[in-house]
């Protein structure tokens, strides 16, 4: 099993997959051509599943960091007797810059080791497993490389060392002395097609800067941002972009399948899908500084993914593939031991069958933020639009798993409420835009429906607070949106008491946020840090900036060294839980931070 904490890694991208790279210098993870593809290497999720390692032999003291405005890795290893740095990134097309990134990408991870003191020997360790480790690939040397075949890719690596091959792993060890640098590339190609040829040193090493400096023309285009936390906020933006997919405009809601949100536990979901509700927030996180094309190319892949979905009166899905697909059809992977034994490891995820209506209100809120409200929209947009916000007035009134996903019953979920009053209130502002003046009175009497019912089933006396579901007696984070999307001002005596119950009953000794505490899975889960963002937002909006600074930097610490956020946090450990990097908590700390800082302003004037 796979004993490496969740936050030791850092992550890479190309806008079309991810890898992730661990403190030692192994790339434990990497699905490819795209996100939701299986994995090459799947160390992450068992011993035997894959890996490549390059790292100095014996003890070394690590520091790493990422390369201003880019997603590109250093690693810096110090020994005894000298000092190596090892450059990781997934290359770009070349000659992408600002919106192009990832258009073209080719689907190769690059890895430089550059020897800057002193001497140390250098050990690589390659072992491709294609299929989740179902596949043992026969490996044959190449001049300059080694090429594995098996499964549905041939698999080309170049490097310029000598490699012994065992049991189809290929292991080797070079000794490096100040000023020598190492050039290595992995790339794929259809097993049909021609024989991959290895790369040149040339070639890598113009395809690593080539790949720094699109990065960082896509960081110069979004930099609007100016206030606390600056850093981390720009930070959190590019990770956000490492979760889209650049051909649809599709971004996954984290990189990763099956890390779970409580050791040893079941709660192992596949989270490489794009969810409406998570692709709409990370657009309004980035609203201030996404372009044009951005907004559109995901408004744009929606209304192609849910084509002819709500117009037939069926529900809008809450997930598709990051290409458009609907099933998405979940099925244990035995084979794999997973994260600490946490089993099973799940590839699909039976959530798109689901009906969660607040998908409806993420839907409107995004498009109301990052759309014009006064010019009409392309009409499949437009068209797209209505329909959600027609099928958000008709079926607020139902029962929903909501936005937890729960496996069980349906219930009435204030959050799904809330939600779907959201969508109607946006639609109403966006009317012109969705060419709707005709509906608008309508809507209007339905949002004013909405906000009666939930005023009235939704607060609990006994808890004083708004609950989890309507004739709830628990509690529930997510009811911090009231304030956030504006349902109810921030100084309001029901608010600011619903805040308190959440702060005083959810959070932990860590001064981290619980969704809930109690549900229908049989293990329980770490505190969220997307729930302790929204507490740290509401402080801010309901006046308490002091705390809401406190409880912000409670959660900006459970980041690791290159500033990634996981899922959840162990209450009982402090571990890192959860898919990783999680795109929903970057979120969290995008928009917290800009709330303290709106209402810093608001109290200096």
């Amino acid at each position: 099993m796979s004993e490496r904490p969740i936050n030791d890694y850092a992550v890479l991208s190309d806008c079309r997959s991810a890898a992730l790279v661990g403190s030692d210098g192994s790339v434990d993870w990497w699905c490819l051509p795209r996100f939701d593809s299986p994995a090459v290497f799947a160390r992450l999720l068992d011993t035997d599943a894959g890996h490549w390692s390059i790292r100095p032999c014996g003890s070394t003291e690590v520091s790493r960091r990422y390369r201003d405005g880019a997603l590109v890795l250093e690693t810096t290893f110090r020994t005894r007797t000298g000092t190596v740095v090892l450059v990781d990134a997934l290359a770009v097309g070349r000659r992408e810059r600002g919106h192009a990134l990832g258009s073209a990408s080719p689907g190769a991870l690059l890895r430089q080791v550059t020897c800057s003191e002193g001497r140390v020997v250098v050990e690589v360790s390659y072992a491709p497993r294609p299929e989740f480790g179902l596949v043992h690939p026969l490996m044959s040397l190449v001049r300059g490389g080694l090429i594995a075949r098996g499964g549905s890719h041939s698999l080309m690596l170049s490097a310029p060392i000598e490699l012994a091959i065992e049991q189809s792993t290929a292991r080797g060890q070079i000794m490096m002395r100040a000023g020598d640098r190492l050039d290595m590339a992995l790339h794929a190609h259809p097993a049909w097609g021609d024989e991959p040829r290895p790369w040149s040193r040339r070639r890598i090493r113009r395809r690593l800067a080539d790949t720094t400096n699109s990065w960082r023309s896509w960081t110069a285009l979004h930099q609007a941002y100016r206030g606390p936390w600056q850093e981390q906020v720009e930070h959190s933006g590019r990770v956000l972009q490492a979760l889209t997919f650049a051909p649809t405009g599709a971004i996954v809601a984290a990189a990763t399948t099956s890390l779970p949100e409580s050791i040893g536990g079941d709660r192992n979901w596949d989270y490489r899908y794009t969810w409406v509700r998570d692709a709409s927030f990370t657009l309004q996180a980035l609203a201030t500084a996404s372009c044009d094309k951005e907004k559109g190319a995901f408004f744009g892949f929606l209304a192609r993914a849910a084509a002819t979905q709500l117009q037939r009166g069926v529900d809008l899905q809450v997930m598709y593939g990051i290409g458009g697909e609907r099933d998405l059809s979940e099925r244990p992977m035995p084979h794999l031991a997973g994260w600490r034994h946490s089993a099973p490891v799940r590839t699909g995820n039976d959530a798109w069958r689901q009906r969660q209506l607040d998908v409806y209100g993420e839907l409107l809120d995004a498009a109301h933020q990052c759309l014009p409200h006064d010019a009409p929209l392309d009409l499949p947009v437009r068209t797209f639009l209505v329909q959600a916000v027609e099928a958000a007035a008709r079926r607020w009134s139902e029962p929903d798993q909501g936005i937890w996903e729960v496996r069980g019953p349906s219930r009435h979920f204030l959050h799904s409420k809330l939600m779907c009053w959201v969508a109607l209130d946006r639609a109403i502002d966006m009317a012109p835009a969705l060419q709707a003046a005709d509906r608008v009175q309508d809507w209007k009497a339905i949002r004013e429906q909405i906000r009666t019912t939930i005023e009235g089933e939704g607060w609990n006396d006994q808890l004083g607070a708004f609950s989890q579901a309507f004739g709830s007696e628990e509690l529930d984070a997510s009811a911090l949106v009231l304030a956030l999307v504006g349902f109810l001002p921030g100084n309001d005596p029901r608010v600011r008491s619903t805040v308190q119950a959440i702060r005083s009953q959810l959070m932990d000794a860590r001064g981290l946020v619980h969704r809930y505490l109690k549900d229908d899975m049989p293990t329980q889960e770490g505190t969220f840090l997307l729930c302790t963002f929204w507490l740290a937002h509401a402080l801010a909006i309901s006046g308490d900036v002091s705390g809401a600074r406190q409880v912000f930097e409670t959660a900006l610490a459970q980041a690791n060294d290159v500033g990634l956020l996981a899922e959840e946090v162990s209450s009982a450990t402090g571990e890192a839980l959860g898919n990783y990097p999680q795109a929903l908590s970057h979120i969290g700390l995008v928009n917290a931070a800009r709330a303290i800082h709106e209402a810093e302003g608001s109290t200096q004037r």
